[in-house]
């Protein structure tokens, strides 16, 4: 990728200074502020020097009004309404339960989703968009490497599954659904940082399709960075997408899930990670993988299209040459015949499959099916208990991990 000189306006040497401090700040928390020729413009970009002054020493974890006066010795009532507008910028968390409001200071990886979630078009998220598509590759995104837990996990498509009663509630999104009481939409912010940037290629597939719920649905709706659905327009989402060849991808713990987002190969930061960074790994794969049958496959090769991996690709087989397959419609009375023209079967290597069942979703003959990966791997139980398991692996020194 060819490097691209980032332009900044001067700083006075106290302005310098007070981004130092509130880098300084950031880089306390799980994920990291690498050095780099972007870093400086990126805050700059994100936050005035009066911003990073007041956030520098704001807690990461949520507090409420009382304390944080005490702390920036401040009025509550004027803290409140600074707190409130950074919160509308996404860069101050905001969670209400009852009449108690509580404030934490948003983290590096949280402030690259919450800048694109409202999709808008104005110059500080295009300026952003070309900062930060510059920043994934010096350094910032170089930290998912640090550990095989990833921060989403694949999500199967439920229709793909051999076996359904197999489905782990975590895995299940009609669970996942039904574990939730408020829902919202926003702009993917990989695919919208993609189309804003200049020099980065326009994203065809759908972009309003990531889901939340919950506590995070509540701030983002309330502070105008996605817009709430009803539990059936979320599902419309969800097929949307399984439809368009985008990979569900779930927040990789067990409770208080309060993310899905469906995922393309050419914009989701966990697949470039993969192909331009040369992770070992992408998305956290499923407990599923696919298999092929190759006595009902006709060579069509849409399966291989759509996966988002490169794990499918069709191969000779002769005697398969002019065979039919013969298939009954929802109703049991319409047959229509699918003849293989090519001489050729869908293979897959297990070893690249992530169990999303993008490919099976549209499979005319049904040759495609997930089944069971052996051993299940369970993913942790909370958010706190992946980040815990994030942090381990990245002070035990399990760095880079890297294809051979």
């Amino acid at each position: 990728m060819a490097k691209k000189q980032t332009q900044t306006k001067q700083l006075t040497d106290a302005e310098q200074e007070i981004y130092k401090r509130f880098i300084d700040w950031m880089r306390q928390t799980w994920w990291d502020l690498p050095e780099a020729e972007e870093l400086m413009p990126m805050m700059m970009t994100l936050y005035t020097p009066e911003e990073a002054a007041f956030l520098t020493g704001m807690p990461f974890g949520g507090k409420g009004l009382d304390e944080l006066s005490q702390l920036k010795q401040m009025e509550p009532e004027k803290l409140q309404k600074k707190l409130d507008s950074l919160a509308k910028k996404g860069l101050v968390f905001r969670s209400v339960k009852g009449d108690n409001i509580r404030y934490s200071l948003n983290d590096g990886f949280f402030i690259q989703r919450s800048t694109f979630w409202p999709g808008r078009t104005d110059a500080r998220t295009k300026t952003m968009a070309s900062i930060a598509n510059r920043y994934f590759f010096h350094g910032f995104m170089d930290q998912s490497a640090y550990s095989e837990q990833k921060g989403l996990r694949v999500l199967p498509i439920e229709k793909t599954v051999k076996d359904a009663k197999e489905i782990l509630p975590y895995e299940e999104v009609v669970k996942v659904l039904d574990s939730q009481d408020y829902f919202a939409v926003a702009t993917c912010p990989c695919k919208h940082k993609k189309n804003l940037a200049p020099d980065t290629p326009n994203c065809t597939y759908p972009t309003e399709v990531c889901l939340h719920f919950g506590r995070l649905a509540h701030y983002m709706v309330e502070n105008e960075l996605g817009r709430e659905i009803t539990r059936k327009q979320a599902e419309d989402v969800l097929r949307l997408s399984a439809e368009s060849g985008l990979v569900h991808a779930i927040s990789n713990h067990q409770e208080g899930v309060d993310t899905i987002c469906n995922c393309c190969k050419c914009c989701c930061i966990f697949f470039e990670a993969y192909y331009k960074l040369n992770h070992s790994t992408s998305l956290t794969p499923s407990n599923y993988q696919i298999h092929t049958n190759t006595e009902t496959c006709i060579g069509c090769g849409l399966c291989v299209k759509r996966c988002p991996m490169e794990a499918l690709h069709l191969e000779d087989f002769p005697q398969a040459k002019g065979r039919i397959t013969l298939m009954t419609g929802g109703n049991g009375k319409e047959r229509t015949e699918l003849r293989n023209k090519t001489g050729k079967v869908s293979v897959v290597n297990t070893d690249l499959c992530i169990g999303c069942g993008v490919c099976a979703y549209k499979c005319s003959t049904k040759s495609l099916v997930l089944e069971r990966r052996e051993p299940v791997q369970h993913p942790p139980k909370t958010g706190r208990d992946y980040f815990m398991q994030y942090m381990a692996d990245r002070q035990a020194g399990v760095a880079h991990l890297r294809k051979p």
